[in-house]
């Protein structure tokens, strides 16, 4: 059958708000630089009061590959749990404005919607703090198994990896994802959320995961070593196709024996929120249209560059455009 979707996001549906800080407010925060966090009500009430100005807008990080996505002429869906509030509210019609169908159904009575507190340093750096709220209500139920079936690729948040609920419907989307001859793809997110669960990634990597996406430090986590080298050896082993990014140094997409390096695309570096969100978009997308691997990594080179040139991992530019699609 035909699918009906090129990507299926499935992640943590959040409300993003973005200030500027320096390097003293978030060691007074007690935040590690450039990494994300998990905060309960408290720390997200104290965060957001000692907070400059912000701006808000619908996030997380597969709901943010899903909008880029779009915006490169795919077809895309998104699943994930919001709150029946005024967040809720804010998140859906911002992600179905991007062309993304988003249709499951809000929490009633739960805890309200996720919100991520992003503080971006000068140097462009982002310090996450994320408060999950009606997020870890996402389980099976939660996986509309239609619309599974109906995407070339359903597309899987390692943040999303936390609570155990949220891990029984990664398992049953890709039983029903590949059930339906379909591709699972996962992006590991963040080191230290890949540190928290190395074991249950890897089982997952090994069994389920058809694209991985990662950066270096994740990679490294994923396989307990500094040796980057032994790292992409590993993943060759376990995974079919892989695409690493490594910032400055661009990306490197192995499949079985072949590399292909890519470069990042130069770009004067604003916001670095969202850019590992938009290389798996790109790479998504192009891969969608069966374009080669090397291409695929040019478009999420590209689209990465774009996410990192603007406050807000949104994109603000025609990206169709800029890949020459």
């Amino acid at each position: 059958m035909t699918a009906s979707l090129d990507l299926l996001g499935i992640g943590n549906a959040i409300v993003d708000v973005l200030a500027r800080a320096d390097d003293a407010f978030l060691s007074a925060q007690g935040m590690a630089k450039g990494t994300m966090a998990l905060i309960d009500t408290a720390g997200a009430e104290r965060i957001y009061a000692a907070m400059g100005p912000g701006i808000e807008g619908s996030g997380g990080s597969a709901a943010n590959t899903c909008a880029v996505a779009a915006a490169l002429g795919a077809r895309v869906g998104f699943l994930g749990k919001v709150a029946e509030d005024e967040l809720g509210r804010v998140f859906a019609h911002d992600i179905r404005a991007t062309g993304v169908r988003f249709p499951t159904a809000p929490l009633a009575g739960g805890a309200p919607t996720a919100r991520c507190l992003i503080l971006v340093t000068p140097d462009g750096q982002r310090t996450m703090n994320t408060y999950l709220g009606a997020c870890v209500a996402f389980g099976p139920d939660d996986v509309d198994e239609a619309e599974v079936a109906s995407a070339g690729v359903t597309y899987l948040e390692g943040y999303l990896f936390d609570p155990p609920a949220a891990q029984a419907a990664f398992r049953k989307a890709a039983k029903v994802a590949h059930g339906a001859g379909r591709k699972v793809s996962l992006t590991l997110s963040d080191p230290f959320c890949v540190g928290r669960h190395r074991e249950a990634f890897r089982d997952f990597v090994r069994a389920e995961t058809d694209i991985l996406f990662a950066n270096e430090a994740e990679l490294l986590t994923l396989y307990g070593t500094e040796d980057f080298a032994q790292a992409v050896a590993a993943v060759r082993q376990e995974v079919g196709l892989a695409a690493i990014t490594r910032s400055e140094k661009g990306s490197l997409v192995v499949a079985g024996t072949d590399s292909h390096e890519v470069k990042a695309v130069s770009t004067e570096v604003v916001d670095t929120t969202g850019a590992g969100d938009a290389y798996a978009a790109g790479f998504l997308a192009a891969h969608a249209r069966g374009l080669p691997l090397a291409e695929c990594g040019r478009w999420g080179s590209v689209a990465a560059a774009e996410a990192i040139s603007h406050f807000g991992a949104r994109p603000q530019a025609d990206l169709r455009a800029l890949v020459g699609a």
